[in-house]
């Protein structure tokens, strides 16, 4: 009598068996794969958001216009950024365009704010405002631990506020400086920093 030859069942069972690990091995690299796909796509999104914050600041900042506000009852510099400020840096900027004919003017006032470790953008849809006027706030930044600013005068030297002290309030309402340096503290990315020359 001949014997069919076959496969025995232990045989199976380690087919089975190296089939399954190489499975496994399989489903982890793939999983590791996608988890890297991830952190690389949410690194992009966060390098984005911080180019487009510095792009915002710096496009606002060399944009710097001499006009000064009243604020209620308030006159206010065309730049203001001291500790008894509203904002940490608030001013006035050029160059707002106008594609719609609205009837406006084209400087803007703008500010910078950190709330709940995010960075805000906000501006007013007039210059001289009452307490009405609401100011448009825009989420930049999250992630922000603090913001510091210098300017640098017409003497070369740099001051931790705007207006410098001892300036009077006349000549301040249109002082500029001549450059601003801006640092940002990311949570996660540390410190980053920007030198703005002032036009004009």
């Amino acid at each position: 009598m001949r014997r069919d030859q076959g496969f025995t069942l232990i045989e199976i069972l380690v087919a089975v068996a190296v089939m399954a690990v190489m499975g496994v091995m399989a489903l982890v690299g793939l999983n590791t794969v996608i988890d890297q796909q991830t952190i690389a796509h949410a690194q992009a999104d966060r390098w984005s958001k911080v180019q487009f914050t510095v792009r915002m600041l710096t496009q606002d900042l060399s944009q710097l216009h001499p006009r000064g506000i009243r604020a209620d009852s308030t006159l206010l510099g065309s730049i203001d950024a001291n500790p008894s400020s509203a904002y940490p840096l608030e001013f006035s900027r050029g160059g707002w365009n106008n594609p719609a004919g609205l009837p406006r003017g084209t400087v803007q006032r703008v500010a910078y704010e950190i709330e709940d470790d995010k960075l805000f953008r906000l501006h007013w849809p007039v210059l001289d405002r009452t307490l009405s006027a609401v100011p448009i706030r825009n989420e930049l930044l999250d992630g922000v631990e603090e913001i510091e600013l210098r300017f640098l005068d017409d003497g070369g030297q740099w001051q931790p506020s705007w207006p410098p002290l001892g300036v009077p309030p006349a000549a301040a309402l249109s002082m500029r400086p001549r450059a601003v340096e801006v640092k940002i503290f990311l949570e996660d990315l540390g410190e980053i920093w920007r030198l703005v020359e002032v036009s004009g």
